[in-house]
């Protein structure tokens, strides 16, 4: 081993002072020590800091910033306790003001498209790549409609702690409503949810007992959001693929009326039973329990005129963006909650001859670095 090859060995516990750098996908700040590229949590780009090893493997170094040696002017003093180095996992920017941490969203969304989408800052300066705050919560606090409390082999009851199992003793959260924000009295319960939990969205209820978007006003916003992009007209052939419980489904059918028809393909049979409840009144709605990728691939199906999507973290894949394109389905509405497999997907969609149209990104998840984005992909 070679002097040099020594001096980047970092191990857990090692402090030394950095400079932090840009922002990278995952709440991280990309900084660089001994010939190393290290993740920097609690750091803000500019910020000289202190920092502690908590991961060291070949490729990059998890560090965390202990102390700050020279503040950026979006610094704020986190309004929870629980948070911080050593602390809660659940939030990764709460040492941020609201508008820094949306600016740090957008920073991550336009470095994502460029890097693995394969756009230029030509293309995105004609996109709306802002992320936009949602009604409600000013102060990014109580939002979320449900909370999964943790539980320890002593019974300890919390939160994880960042990329652990470990249980922090948290007694309550900041980010959920006060009825819901301590863990419940009963052993491994999810406090605030029922079997099957209420939600509505304008006119029309759903009776849940799977996945629901967990602001409460990012449904309104992704509806609203698509149907403007989409523009589904009457009698028009629509797709809802990953439906869920039908969320798009249910208001693509109201514009195309009973002349036209949506297919909602969803995994889940049980949110494909309260989908089919909550939209019993519109028979042009027909439901397959089927996995996306394999109903696409092995299906004989005539190109509808648009599809929403709406796919797991980790994207549709090469398969399914490259069955939907080749079929030269003039709208696609992709609805996504990681802008890396977002712009993996967009490079599939572009080299089979589809642009970005329109885009817009929501701040549905303040003090995380998550967002939601929609995408409008067009034939060029």
């Amino acid at each position: 081993m070679t002097q040099s090859e020594h001096r980047s060995i970092l191990r857990p516990g090692d402090e030394f002072v950095v400079e932090a750098k840009s922002m990278a996908h995952g709440g991280h700040v990309i900084a660089h020590h001994a010939g190393r590229t290290l993740l920097v949590r609690h750091a803000i780009p500019g910020e000289q800091v202190r920092v502690r090893v908590t991961e060291s493997g070949s490729k990059v170094t998890r560090v965390d910033a202990v102390e700050v040696l020279v503040a950026a002017p979006t610094r704020v003093a986190p309004p929870c306790r629980f948070s911080g180095p050593g602390g809660c996992g659940g939030c990764d920017f709460q040492h941020m003001s609201l508008p820094a941490q949306r600016a740090a969203k957008e920073d991550v969304l336009r470095s994502s498209l460029r890097r693995f989408g394969g756009l230029q800052d030509a293309d995105l300066d004609r996109l709306d790549t802002r992320v936009h705050a949602l009604p409600g919560h000013l102060d990014g606090l109580r939002w979320m409609t449900r909370v999964g409390w943790a539980e320890d082999a002593s019974g300890m009851r919390g939160l994880h702690r960042h990329r652990s199992h470990d249980v922090v003793p948290v007694d309550h959260c900041l980010l959920a409503p006060i009825d819901i924000d301590s863990p419940p009295a009963t052993r491994h319960a999810v406090a605030g949810e029922s079997a099957r939990a209420q939600r509505t969205v304008r006119h029309r209820t759903w009776r849940i007992s799977g996945f629901w978007q967990i602001h409460p006003h990012l449904p309104e916003a992704l509806v609203e959001t698509v149907l403007g992009f989409g523009t589904p007209e009457p009698g028009e052939q629509w797709w809802d693929l990953y439906s869920g419980s039908g969320l798009f489904a249910a208001f693509l059918a109201e514009r195309v009326g009973r002349e036209g028809s949506v297919i909602a393909v969803e995994t889940s049979a049980s949110s494909v039973a309260a989908g089919r409840e909550a939209l019993h009144d519109l028979p042009q709605v027909r439901w397959h329990v089927a996995d996306v990728s394999r109903w696409i691939l092995e299906g004989d199906h005539v190109a509808p005129d648009g599809v929403v999507l709406d796919p797991p973290r980790a994207g549709a894949g090469e398969g399914v963006i490259a069955a939907l394109t080749s079929a030269g389905i003039p709208r696609l509405l992709y609805v996504a909650c990681d802008p890396v497999a977002l712009a993996r997907d967009l490079r599939v969609a572009r080299a089979n001859g589809y642009a970005m149209r329109s885009l817009a990104a929501f701040d549905a998840f303040p003090m995380t670095h998550h967002f939601e984005t929609v995408a409008h992909l067009a034939p060029v």
